[in-house]
């Protein structure tokens, strides 16, 4: 005589926490990038010194939260240095600050992003909302 178990049906699928999962569920566009979320928000304030955090949350597709945890990251390793102008945050790329990670090792932020800063001193590009 056979025995047969009952067909167990999988448990349903987690709803993600997260906005990147949830914009992959519903088909938008693809969230993969060659930076990670420091280099995306340090090229952001390069191009656009005085977006507010709201915009370049909303601009990157990351949260406030996360955008003001990177601005601590990068204030702390002394990449970028934040001044107030009135009510809003001005962002200055200081372009003799190393590379952290190994593989670029005595690499500044001048060479890479040098020419963008001065680029975006001159015109204002279209990506910033404000």
């Amino acid at each position: 005589m056979v025995v047969h178990q009952p067909v167990r049906e999988p448990p349903p699928a987690k709803q993600g926490k997260t906005r990147r999962r949830a914009a992959h569920r519903e088909g938008k566009r693809g969230n993969w990038s060659l930076l990670s979320a420091q280099g995306r928000v340090l090229f952001y304030v390069a191009v656009c010194p005085d977006s507010p955090v709201e915009e370049i949350a909303r601009n990157l597709d990351l949260t406030e939260r996360a955008v003001w945890g990177v601005v601590r990251d990068l204030r702390h390793h002394g990449m970028i240095h934040l001044s107030k102008r009135g009510r809003r945050h001005h962002y200055v790329i200081n372009l003799d600050a190393p590379f952290l990670h190994p593989t670029v090792r005595g690499l500044t932020l001048r060479p890479v992003l040098g020419e963008i800063a001065a680029w975006a001193f001159t015109q204002r590009p279209e990506v910033c909302d404000s």
